[in-house]
């Protein structure tokens, strides 16, 4: 959540402050603020809104300077205005900071430092921070800083800077913050992609770590005042994987990717019928599998609970991260966790990771050096590439290739011989999305008929009843329409009683055991009148068309990879209503792209 850019060196601090806002705008949208030291005086600008309205209230306005800091924000404690936004001030205005991440006992500091004279103006969390600081302050920035955090529970990443120094101070606690590196000049960033532009070399920073940047230098300490020796990497990714690239949004350039993304996670990873992963892991001394995730990473992790159970027959568990933390569960030292994350940054999976060291962690992870990523025993990259469209779309399809990856690797080394045909098909995966991509016209034709809807079902059974759930959800997320999941048999214990002619019901139905039973589970829903969307790879079936409104044909694939197959016309399907509809699909209202709080 929210987005941190600093800046300190020899250029023109605003319009490196407004490109880093603006390539952070999808971890926040609902306001932003500038704050610059000009000629020893900090200048602050703050505007309700996205970045463009902050950009256009920066036009005819003296802010100049070559050291400063700035936010975009996602609201957890405050409303979305002017006030609340970041970045907040101590009494004197001589203190700024950002903050991202929550401070918990910030009731009991505002008391503290209300009976101590101070003025909080603001309703969040965050002001409490400067003040704290304020109090503290004796002519050395780094100290105060230190002395505040030593007050605060919760977690934060900080960026602080003082009239009377030429430094920023950053510090962590629980979210995200890199360095990056320049030609004397420093960034300090929540995310990779608003440095890129300037610099590849950076640092991450590790929980309670703080840093002093100047121009030419900085350094990191741990809260001790003992100076750490900092990894300096490189990033691998290039500026134009994060542009639009002709595509009216970064989701639909995304969902696009996914033949190519998935190829980047295989590779190198199937080599001669054998798996290779580095994941030096004993299957048979493992008791059970416990799969933690949020949102659209659980969805491929109950996926990844029947791949991992159906391939290598071992016990696979399926957790909510934000209720797996908070449960007491029973974890076994033989045990494998395994956390899905695509930023790597999620709050509530890290947290998972955390408690449960007493076992064996794996994360899967999007982004490289992030934090879930750096404190797993071991790692499978999605190498996906950057997403920016606050919808997961490529990260999705990739978590499921890695986890069908990882599932076979399972098998290979319990010994047991490998189904072939499955490898070769799911080398073959990618040409297929592609087949779907190519029809996109006729996707996005039966999408201007659904724009109106105000009500959908999503039915699958076995293996895509996970992607029947994703593409509800996608659905919620972008278009503001109420869309549920289920199991297709689970309609007739509740679900049903909502069917009538205006209600649309979305159907996975694919060859196999089953392919009846759903068909069954259809003509239930056309005898109340519902209207009925097919995704199929069998559309010639005389009953099929019998039923559907509107079909929409998929190639055929074995089993185990059709969620690969069904999720892309339900990702595509979600984009076109929710562009018909003109919203704005890469920034959808009240989300941001990583939860790094609760």
């Amino acid at each position: 959540m929210c987005g941190i850019i600093g800046y300190i060196g020899n250029k023109e601090v605003v319009p490196i402050l407004i490109n880093g806002l603006k390539r952070l705008e999808y971890r926040g949208y609902d306001s932003a603020g500038i704050c610059v030291l000009c000629k020893n005086k900090l200048q602050t600008l703050k505007k309700k809104g996205q970045i463009i309205e902050l950009e256009n209230e920066l036009i005819g306005k003296e802010i100049v300077g070559t050291i400063g800091i700035a936010h975009t924000r996602w609201a957890t404690h405050g409303e979305p205005n002017e006030i609340n936004s970041h970045p907040h001030l101590d009494c004197k205005n001589k203190i700024a900071i950002i903050h991202n991440g929550i401070i918990e006992n910030h009731f009991s500091l505002k008391k503290i430092l209300e009976a101590d004279g101070h003025k909080i103006i603001s309703n969040t969390d965050s002001e409490i921070v400067a003040h704290l600081i304020e109090k503290f302050y004796n002519e050395n920035l780094e100290e105060a800083v230190i002395k505040a955090i030593k007050y605060i529970e919760g977690t934060f990443g900080l960026a602080v800077i003082c009239e009377t120094e030429e430094k920023i101070i950053a510090v962590r606690r629980g979210s995200p913050l890199i360095i990056g590196i320049g030609d004397n000049e420093m960034f300090v960033s929540s995310d990779a992609s608003a440095i890129l532009e300037y610099t590849k070399k950076v640092i991450y920073i590790n929980d309670n770590e703080i840093v002093t940047l100047t121009k030419n230098n900085y350094n990191v300490k741990n809260l001790d005042g003992n100076l750490v020796n900092s990894e300096v990497q490189e990033i691998k990714w290039n500026l134009n994987e994060i542009e639009k690239a002709g595509f009216k949004h970064f989701m639909l350039k995304e969902i696009y990717e996914q033949a190519k993304s998935i190829e980047n996670t295989l590779r190198g990873r199937i080599r001669e019928n054998k798996i290779k992963l580095s994941v030096d892991i004993d299957p048979k001394l493992i008791n059970k599998i416990i799969i933690t995730a949020c949102g659209t990473s659980w969805h491929s992790a109950l996926i990844g609970k029947y791949l991992i159970e159906k391939i290598s027959g071992i016990e696979t568990c399926v957790d909510y991260a934000s209720e797996f933390r908070y449960r007491n569960p029973i974890i076994k030292n033989n045990d494998l966790l395994i956390a899905i994350s695509q930023s790597g940054e999620t709050a509530d999976t890290l947290a998972a990771i955390r408690i449960a060291k007493n076992c064996k962690t794996l994360g899967i992870v999007n982004v490289v050096g992030s934090t879930i990523a750096r404190e797993v025993d071991f790692g499978i990259y999605l190498h996906a590439g950057p997403e920016i469209g606050v919808a997961s779309t490529k990260a999705f399809t990739c978590q499921v290739s890695a986890l069908i990856l990882f599932a076979l690797h399972l098998r290979q080394e319990l010994g047991l011989e490998l189904d072939f045909g499955l490898i070769n098909e799911l080398i073959l995966i990618s040409g297929k999305i592609n087949s779907i991509l190519d029809k996109a016209d006729k996707i996005q034709e039966i999408s201007s008929h659904l724009k109106d809807a105000q009500n959908f079902l999503y039915l699958g059974r076995g293996i895509n009843f996970p992607v029947a759930l994703e593409g509800a959800l996608k659905l919620k997320e972008i278009s503001y329409i109420h869309a549920e999941g289920y199991p297709a048999a689970e309609m007739k214990h509740g679900p049903i009683a909502l069917i009538d002619e205006n209600m649309f019901v979305v159907f996975i139905v694919n060859r196999g055991e089953i392919f009846e039973k759903v068909v069954s589970n259809m003509q239930e829903v056309k005898a109340r009148g519902g209207s009925i969307i097919t995704i199929t790879d069998c559309p010639d079936d005389e009953m099929i068309k019998k039923l559907s409104n509107f079909i929409i044909s998929v190639p055929n694939t074995c089993e185990e990879l059709s969620p690969l197959i069904n999720v892309i016309p339900l990702q595509l399907m979600s984009y076109f209503v929710a562009d018909a509809k003109g919203l704005n699909v890469d920034k959808p209202r009240n989300l941001a792209k990583s939860v790094t709080v609760e």
